[in-house]
């Protein structure tokens, strides 16, 4: 029953703060105003800026942000015990993440949906623009090869989901052209897309479909190639052909498989014998680093991501159209992101215990399944232990509800990889905003066409991912990087949202400023900590980079600090900005 009381207290949490925090932060400090005309209708393209009814960008953004972020995390994370997991996460996504996702939206709304590397500019100085983008370059980089790899992972450990996966392209597709073309309903066009959608998932476990070796190149390496093809037309298509529909398919699958985990969690609690088999707390455990500052990086998503800032100011900044629509997108996805993650840590911390298969083939229960899992942090920090850890306690949940434990896995293996192949077509997308933005102030405009950035972003993730081999597994080699840039990412997006807010007077800034702080200091001290770890380790590859990352963190911190108390005004928003604040 602990289980079961874990996820009613934090739903009614999230629910309550949403009113109480939520709106208070978007009425009072942010001033939203339904007046304000926002870049998607000001700016509209059909290709990238399109005004996009809330519960539809509601569904990009948060699959977006999500991809398998708070499963990943939290997944690695509970090996210091489910109590300091679940309370970073409630916390952290309520007072820190939510904040600075729905800050960078705003700002970005009112500042012709540019991104939040290209407005730092504005509140800070030009010279840490630059160095913002290298910060954003890096990280988009990074997941745009990793997540290749990660649905490749999937694709190899549950065969049965691939069918399900790739059906739901010419679904949303389809759904797209109806809805956009023809002028359909989109709400009862979308229940019989995800009913197509479930007809594959179900039809999965009898036609698993396993990629060979060709020419030579590992299966992982042959499905990367295929992911990264199809990201490149994924992010150059217009947002109403495949990203908005696809996203709002997944909007509708993130309901079902949180309402089947949900109902799973009631039934084994009541029939199942749930319990929590994971350490309350474990504040050394097996080769793992300290949980300070550790934590805080290991959980991203769930409680706070700088990747978030890009989605919120790339892509959602776009499509949002009106301010009001704001903060049911770029809020509310933040908290239903930590409700997920919520629904991960139990699923880790007490499914895993009602039933675990081991690599010898031996089923374990209670206690001695999660302690095999965990038995070190690197026994459980591989991505496919991450992923199985998450995928197999949330199907023996599920099992309970009476469905057979082939569907089961089906149905979340969909779910994981259908994530991470939306935030593998946004962050892609993304990419290609940003080195367009670049190229555009140093002049290059050759190189800021859509074909030429989307090819040069998917042409570097590439080269990262088979720099090591034919098996697309390049990436993992600056993976152990990931986590500090990421949260850097995310200090320095709370450090301009801060600066914008003191601008409006008063203490206005206390609400971005304390988690900036916060957040600035955990990731630095994490980022120095791992310069030392590296240099034990001899890796002069993780050095080099991790030391330009602490480098251009502290610089920015610094540049950031100077302004804030410097005398200097920072230029308003220009027409579109909400002056009575």
């Amino acid at each position: 029953m602990d289980a079961l009381i874990i996820v009613v207290l934090a739903f009614a949490g999230y629910i309550v703060m949403y009113n109480l925090y939520g709106r208070y932060v978007g009425r009072r400090i942010f001033a939203l105003s339904g007046e304000s005309q926002a870049p998607s209708v000001s700016m509209e393209d059909g290709v990238d800026y399109v005004p996009t009814k809330k519960e539809v960008i509601f569904g990009h953004h948060f699959t977006s942000i999500a991809g398998t972020g708070p499963i990943v995390g939290p997944a690695i994370a509970i090996i210091w015990g489910w109590v300091p997991a679940l309370l970073w996460v409630f916390i952290g996504s309520i007072v820190m993440g939510a904040v600075h996702d729905f800050g960078a939206l705003i700002i970005s709304m009112r500042n012709q949906g540019k991104s939040i590397s290209d407005y730092t500019a504005k509140y800070i100085n030009s010279r840490t623009r630059f160095l913002f983008f290298l910060i954003v370059f890096l990280e988009l980089w990074i997941v745009i090869a990793v997540f290749g790899l990660v649905i490749a992972i999937i694709f190899a450990m549950y065969p049965q989901s691939v069918l399900a996966v790739w059906v739901e392209v010419p679904i949303a597709m389809v759904l797209g052209y109806l809805v956009y073309k023809k002028g359909k309903g989109v709400m009862g066009l979308s229940i019989w897309a995800i009913v197509l959608m479930y007809l594959a998932v179900f039809i999965g476990p009898y036609m698993p479909m396993k990629m060979p070796a060709i020419a030579g190149i590992p299966a992982t390496g042959v499905w990367t190639i295929i992911l990264m093809i199809y990201a490149f037309f994924a992010s150059v298509l217009p947002v109403t052909a495949l990203l908005q529909p696809r996203d709002f398919i997944n909007s509708h699958q993130l309901v079902i498989a949180m309402v089947l985990l949900i109902l799973g969690v009631l039934a084994a609690a009541f029939f199942g014998g749930l319990e929590i088999v994971a350490p309350a707390v474990q504040a050394q455990p097996a080769q793992a680093p300290p949980m300070w500052p550790f934590l805080f990086i290991t959980i991203a998503c769930g409680a706070i991501s700088g990747f978030h800032s890009l989605v919120s100011s790339g892509t959602s900044a776009k499509q949002v159209r009106s301010e009001d629509d704001s903060l049911f997108v770029g809020y509310g996805s933040m908290l239903m992101e930590g409700a997920l993650a919520t629904l991960v840590i139990v699923a880790v911390a007490a499914g895993i215990g009602l039933g675990y298969t081991t690599k010898a083939g031996e089923t374990l229960t209670g206690v001695a399944a999660w302690t095999t899992h965990y038995s070190s942090w690197a026994a459980a920090a591989g991505l496919g232990s991450k992923i199985s850890a998450f995928v197999d306690g949330a199907a023996n949940m599920i099992n309970t509800l009476g469905i057979p434990k082939q569907f089961t896995l089906a149905i979340m293996a969909v779910f994981v990889a259908s994530f991470a192949g939306t935030t593998l077509d946004t962050a892609t997308r993304i990419q290609r905003y940003v080195l367009s933005e670049l190229f555009t102030s140093l002049r290059m405009e050759y190189l800021t066409g859509k074909y030429v950035a989307t090819f040069i972003a998917v042409g570097t993730a590439c080269i990262l991912a088979f720099a090591t081999g034919a098996g697309g597994k390049g990436a993992l080699k600056l993976w152990p990087l990931f986590g500090a840039v990421n949260q850097t990412l995310a200090a320095l997006a709370l450090i301009v949202i801060t600066l914008y807010l003191k601008t409006k007077g008063g203490l206005k800034w206390l609400v971005a400023g304390i988690p900036a702080v916060f957040m600035s200091v955990m990731t630095l001290w994490a980022a120095v900590m791992n310069q030392f770890k590296f240099g034990t380790q001899h890796n002069l590859l993780l050095q080099t980079i991790n030391l330009v990352i602490i480098i251009i963190a502290a610089w920015i911190v610094v540049e950031g600090v100077v302004k804030f108390f410097s005398t200097d005004d920072i230029a308003m928003d220009g027409a579109s900005e909400v002056t009575s604040v």
